[in-house]
């Protein structure tokens, strides 16, 4: 999932990031919509560029969710356990959340064009290896892979968007930007269940290979270059950048090492003290750098810190229930991969649906009670997927409680996105969107990492009878966040109405 801040309505997906013009911040932004005649001018340019943006960011936005369909099947060809499984979820999450904002620094730094193409490239290469992958562990370094360049090619896509077009043009292409997320969620699991089935998991990864290779041909060609001033490594904060994501990884890893050797094993201790220095590591280091990743001051701005820490912990939620879900159907229920994926569209939906509600809402109550009320509803819908067993029917025991997390969902997201950005000024915009955004994509990593080390507390997500067993654990997990979210977002958020704040378009 990234985010763009705009004036337009809300929408919400699931799937990665946004840059916009400023210096030298991490992710660019929509600008704030401009009277008439003010941005309505100015040269057309082809529509070419916008296409081959959109081509390389819907690579991006389905290989977040495309995957959860055909996990299943992935897990019974490569003999993958429960913590296996979780990895190829979160190696990508983990890589593009943990690199967004230096992935956006890049961008702003370096020639759009050719960090684009980089990142595109390596895409490209770690999907073809993702498909090949023989074992647990060149899938899981692929997919990481694919998460690195992800992180590069997003800000670099929505940047070439924001530098080529202007006024109506630039508009319409942010529209067109939003809603290749808002199809992300369900295109995703649809086409990852169909190519399963039809064809086999590794077509996931291959078809990405055509698709690159032909944007890649046409980026050289299409692409304008751009001339940029001179750059020292200092100001790229490659040590921030490789601590904050050393601190996520070895935390992921730490909830990952549970199934198999307990939570107070000493591996899984030492992993937890290891993020935890790196994760002071950064803040020291932020501190102290020349041209930090996040400037000190972004965390005195209580809208946006309060409202990124619900977005990482519902986004976290959201994507756990995907990937426990996901597993559930298959393995319990007995679903192939493209009924699962059919079968994801109505929580799709209620995520929609969700974000209509919370922004109708929001013109009579304060977008703190709305969050809270969405989280209360999502914790619902957790406490009614815990009741599933082994004899459930999709319809009864699974559908209801996924619409409910759908909804709550969407009405979470519409009041953070608007808060989080509101009062923020234009020269740090890119900077605030970009730390929201970040705060989406790591909590999606560790809500996956989160629910199914608790899951996994009751048996193996790899067998049917431990994914009966660990499924109402994980839910009831989710259901005590979602409630404790609900307190935080209540206590911690704005409460005061936002007229006419920025909305947010977001994708996983």
């Amino acid at each position: 999932m990234h985010a763009k801040p705009t004036a337009e309505p809300l929408a919400v997906h699931t799937a990665t990031t946004q840059p916009a013009p400023h210096t030298p911040t991490h992710h660019r932004h929509a600008p704030t919509p401009v009277h008439h005649g003010v941005e309505a001018q100015g040269p057309r340019r082809s529509w070419v560029v916008l296409a081959l943006a959109l081509a390389a960011q819907i690579l991006v936005v389905l290989d977040i969710s495309v995957v959860n369909t055909a996990l299943p099947t992935i897990g019974r060809d490569l003999h993958l356990n429960g913590s296996d499984m979780q990895w190829v979820v979160t190696a990508y999450l983990m890589m593009s959340g943990g690199g967004l904002l230096f992935g956006g620094r890049v961008a702003d730094l370096l020639s759009r064009k050719w960090v684009f193409l980089t990142g595109l490239t390596v895409f490209t290469i770690a999907s073809i290896v993702s498909g090949f992958a023989g074992s647990a562990g060149e899938l899981i370094a692929a997919r990481a892979g694919q998460g690195l360049a992800a992180a590069l090619t997003t800000p670099a896509a929505l940047s070439i968007i924001m530098t080529t077009y202007a006024g109506a043009q630039r508009r319409l292409a942010l529209t067109l930007w939003g809603a290749v997320g808002s199809l992300g969620v369900a295109a995703g699991v649809l086409l990852g269940g169909a190519l399963t089935t039809w064809a086999g998991w590794e077509t996931i990864f291959f078809i990405n290979a055509p698709i690159g290779a032909v944007a890649l041909v046409a980026g050289l060609k299409i692409i304008p270059a751009a001339t940029t001033p001179a750059v020292t490594l200092k100001q790229f904060d490659v040590v921030g950048a490789a601590a904050v994501i050393g601190s996520l990884a070895t935390l992921v890893y730490g909830l990952g090492a549970t199934e198999q050797h307990g939570w107070l094993s000493a591996r899984v201790l030492a992993a937890f003290a290891a993020s935890t220095v790196l994760g002071v590591a950064f803040k020291v280091r932020e501190g102290r750098a020349t041209s930090p990743l996040v400037p000190p001051h972004t965390w005195k701005v209580k809208s946006l810190v309060s409202g990124t820490t619900v977005m990482l912990g519902v986004s976290g939620i959201l994507v756990g229930t995907v990937f426990l879900a996901s597993i559930f159907v298959q393995t319990v229920i007995g679903y192939s991969a493209i009924q699962a994926g059919v079968a994801f569209v109505p929580f799709a939906l209620a995520i929609t649906a969700g974000t209509v509600v919370a922004r109708h809402a929001m013109a009579h109550g304060t977008p703190r009670a709305i969050a809270a009320v969405g989280l209360v509803i999502v914790a619902a819908g957790a406490l009614l997927l815990s009741q599933a067993s082994a004899g459930s029917a999709f319809a009864t025991g699974v559908l209801p409680g996924l619409v409910v997390i759908g909804l709550g969902v969407g009405m979470v997201f519409a009041p953070v996105s608007v808060t989080a950005m509101a009062g923020i000024p234009a020269q740090h915009a890119g900077m605030a969107s970009g730390f929201l955004m970040t705060g989406h994509e790591v909590g999606a990593a560790l809500g996956v990492a989160v629910l199914s080390a608790v899951a996994s507390t009751a048996g193996s997500l790899a067998s049917a009878t431990g994914v009966v067993d660990g499924f109402d654990r994980g839910f009831l997990a989710a259901a005590g966040i979602a409630v404790l979210l609900a307190v935080f977002a209540y206590l911690r958020m704005p409460s005061q109405r936002v007229e006419g704040g920025a909305g947010m378009h977001m994708h996983h």
